[in-house]
């Protein structure tokens, strides 16, 4: 009988139209091309340094240091959803010493209208370094509820006043996510975006907002300091390490949940020698020890997430139909 973890991976796998074959570790050296790099590279990072992709970022770029020698420098520039950083790095020389760091915003964010750069087409995909579900979580300590099934109960209550945090705006993943989960249950939630990690996760330990939506990963010290807890995972099927929490099977949701996925890319017009330079430096980045390590501290080897830029092009043409389609029923685009 097929266990657990990989009746989630088969779950997300076939939905996404994602190959779940072991990936081919890029080769053991690639010579620099004219010398390439010279300097440091920079990074945009489009969120704040404390959150998911803060983390990431400084995680990827210890991995291109180690398998390739590479400095890279973080540049934080959030704002808009992710919108900021992503139009400062299209404003950016194309000339590969800048390299940008994005997630599922720019795919969402394209589908909706907000962006016209489209991230499989405008941008080149290095590599898609993580791809995760998503939870709510409440205060360990909280008194109003304590489960999911009284936290339903604590919002019907507050009359559209309860509120809940995340990283988003109109049409994201978890604004879909949220929406369809409050229409099934017949609730009003107020969802308040914050850009940055620390602000965000502030909010619910002291208080201003009433619970958060978040990857496992990002919120793990809160996790096993006892601060925050889960009472709802994004998945079908419970995954092992959250073998306690409810899935959305076990609460009678039955959509298919959007995944949070991030990634690296540079420019579509960047000399094509440097981006074949800097696709085996990122994917042979993602292979090193530090970053593999950091994944799975992070819950992130829960679901295969490593795409090269074939694979991350599908991932994200894929999920784009997926948010097109949705955005239509929800009457947001035509």
């Amino acid at each position: 009988m097929i266990n657990l973890y990989r009746r989630v991976v088969f779950i997300l796998g076939a939905f996404y139209g994602l190959s779940l074959a072991a990936p081919a570790i890029a080769a053991e050296m690639m010579a620099k091309p004219g010398g390439f790099p010279e300097r440091p590279l920079s990074m945009i990072v489009p969120y704040g340094p404390g959150g998911g992709s803060g983390q990431v970022s400084r995680a990827m770029i210890q991995g291109v240091k180690d398998a390739a020698g590479i400095d890279i420098n973080p540049q934080y520039k959030p704002g808009g959803a992710g919108m900021v950083g992503l139009k400062t790095y299209m404003a950016a020389p194309a000339d590969g010493y800048t390299v940008l760091e994005h997630i599922d915003d720019a795919t969402s964010g394209y589908a909706i209208g907000k962006s016209k750069i489209h991230p499989a087409k405008d941008l080149i995909p290095l590599v898609i370094s993580q791809i995760t579900f998503s939870q709510i979580y409440i205060r360990s300590n909280e008194t109003r509820f304590n489960d999911w099934k009284s936290f339903v109960k604590y919002v019907k209550g507050q009359g559209g006043k309860a509120t809940i945090a995340n990283v988003a705006g109109e049409g994201s993943m978890e604004r879909i996510n949220m929406n369809q989960t409050a229409t099934h249950f017949g609730f009003k939630i107020q969802q308040i975006s914050f850009d940055k990690g620390g602000p965000r996760y502030a909010a619910l330990k002291g208080g201003q907002v009433d619970a958060l939506f978040e990857q496992p990963g990002d919120v793990r010290g809160f996790l096993e300091s006892g601060d925050f807890k889960p009472i709802l995972t994004f998945l079908k099927e419970r995954p092992s390490a959250f073998a306690d929490v409810p899935s959305m099977t076990d609460v009678g949701l039955k959509f298919t949940p959007l995944m949070r996925f991030r990634g690296f890319y540079v420019h579509k017009n960047a000399p094509k020698d440097r981006v074949k330079y800097l696709q085996w430096a990122f994917q042979k980045g993602y292979h090193t020890d530090s970053y593999l390590a950091f994944n799975k501290k992070k819950y992130m080897d829960l679901i295969p997430s490593f795409r090269d830029t074939e694979g991350a092009r599908k991932l994200i043409k894929e999920t784009m139909k997926i948010y097109k389609k949705t955005y239509k029923e929800m009457g947001l685009i035509k």
